[in-house]
């Protein structure tokens, strides 16, 4: 059946444009909740959240991969005067330089996420023609070179990113199906206003009839002397109160159904008659599961263990600031030059390059130290603020627990008086026309059914609401038994 909505909702808005024809669509809640969580403005914003999420970590991914680079410089013309310095005299003079130079290189460079470390395997071809003061052609190749650069005692980002963005990324699955969740509470709250509005307007209407009726008979009974003229009035004036609250009550449900109808993405075409959920499911959640799954599952317990994490890394930054700083590479290949392309492959010879730079700040004024405290602090305050926010989340969890499972009786008894409040008037109607009882008792007898009427409806928003928070709130589905999940690959097209 929810299948079958979906697709009825994607009909419609696909021929919203060629037709004014109105749509009538029966909803169940279930139905209601699925339809926005395929089709909503707010599913698609979740979805696109979620998506960046992704290729951020796609793009991390891809630094810990061999990547394959092609750089090259064509046709760079030079003519130009340049100064040159006589090694014997030490006199300048400035010569003529008119050459065109390629070059062409291809490399693999690998991140080394251990280390902080980068290879690369390079090989490359140069090629200068000189045009002037002699007209000559130059090679110089590298046809393997291997590079390899090594900070030491430097901040490793590739480290802390291989530990800390897997968990952005689970984080923000986490944060899409909370999202979904959350569209479930709107679409929960949406569709009890629309049904509270309706039953508040069927009251009006119902009030209006029964009042209308009641002045008739008060009439009659004016004129033989039984009740007062302030008896005639009286419903007079609630006669013109009645008419008043039609009015209002349906404009309240018409913007209802417009809210409900816009956030599930139909059109003005459709009109939606919703299905009172006859039953709850005789459901009670232990809150110390409820606390366990949301420990498991929710991306608040992420969040503050990425929290805890970014203020450890800051304390490693600090401290790779502080104090000597070395840096080790070295360059291992074969190199060669020569006049022609086939000359400047010809028995390369070696290339080896080592080397290790230093840095030592010799006073610094406690710079360096003093930011490598102030990180250390943060992550103290870091670690109190996450551990009172726990107590205030385990306290919130208990809570909403607890309100759930008592409303299962609060709805069935709201029910029952529903029921006793809907009998009740009606004999009490009977009553006052048969004279046995006052307008007063029959105008009491209206309120009361009117307000179990809402009291019922307002027990089972609540009810439901509570339902989808305690499913955010642990990611689980307690009806069905399982995990609330979604199909990643699906939303990525993978």
């Amino acid at each position: 059946m929810i299948f079958s909505v979906v697709l009825f909702s994607l009909f419609v808005n696909i021929n919203q444009v060629y037709s004014q024809e109105r749509y009538m669509l029966t909803m169940t809640l279930e139905e209601v909740t699925e339809t926005a969580k395929e089709q909503s403005q707010a599913a698609m914003l979740a979805k696109h959240n979620f998506l960046i999420n992704y290729w951020q970590f796609r793009s991390y991914k891809a630094t810990l991969l061999p990547s394959l680079n092609l750089n090259a410089s064509l046709g760079q013309y030079n003519r130009s005067l340049q100064a040159l310095r006589n090694s014997e005299t030490g006199e300048y003079n400035y010569v003529t330089n008119n050459n065109l130079s390629n070059s062409l290189s291809l490399s693999i460079d690998q991140n080394i996420a251990l280390t902080g470390g980068r290879i690369s395997l390079i090989t490359s071809l140069n090629r200068i023609d000189q045009f002037s003061p002699i007209d000559n052609i130059l090679y110089n190749s590298q046809p393997v070179k291997i590079n390899y650069s090594q900070p030491i005692k430097a901040y490793n980002s590739l480290k802390w990113d291989k530990i800390i963005e897997p968990k952005y990324y689970e984080r923000a699955k986490r944060n899409y199906l909370e999202s979904m969740e959350q569209i479930n509470i709107t679409a929960v709250n949406l569709f009890f206003k629309v049904l509270s509005d309706r039953i508040n307007l069927e009251m009006a209407q119902q009030t209006l009839e029964s009042t209308t009726l009641q002045l008739e008979i008060a009439q009659e009974r004016y004129e033989i002397g039984t009740i007062t003229k302030n008896d005639v009035l009286s419903l007079n004036h609630k006669l013109l109160n009645a008419q008043l609250d039609i009015s209002d009550k349906q404009l309240s449900l018409e913007m209802s159904m417009l809210n409900l109808r816009t956030f599930l993405g139909f059109n003005d075409n459709v009109e939606i008659s919703l299905v009172i959920p006859e039953e709850i499911p005789n459901l009670q959640i232990d809150h110390e599961e409820v606390y366990a799954r949301s420990i498991e599952n929710s991306s608040y317990i992420l969040g503050n263990e990425i929290q805890l994490l970014n203020s450890e890394k800051e304390v490693a930054r600090a401290k790779s600031t502080n104090g000597l700083q070395a840096n080790f590479f070295a360059i291992f290949g074969l190199t060669q030059r020569g006049d022609t392309f086939s000359g400047a492959y010809k028995n390369p010879m070696d290339q080896e390059v080592l080397g290790l730079s230093l840095s030592l700040p010799i006073l610094d004024w406690g710079m360096g130290k003093g930011k490598v405290k102030l990180a250390q602090s943060r992550v103290e305050v870091v670690k109190t603020e996450v551990e009172q926010s726990m107590v205030e989340y385990r306290q919130n969890v208990l809570i909403k627990v607890m309100q759930f499972n008592k409303l299962d009786v609060q709805c069935k008894i709201s029910l029952q008086a529903d029921s006793i409040a809907r009998l009740s008037y009606n004999i009490a109607n009977e009553r006052f026309k048969n004279g046995t009882i006052s307008l007063l008792e029959l105008n009491s007898a209206q309120n009361e059914m009117r307000s179990s009427a809402s009291r019922y409806i307002s027990d089972l928003s609540n009810y439901w609401q509570n339902y989808f928070t305690i499913r955010k709130l642990s990611l689980y589905d307690y009806i069905r038994d399982k995990e609330v999940t979604a199909d990643f690959n699906k939303l990525t097209d993978n």
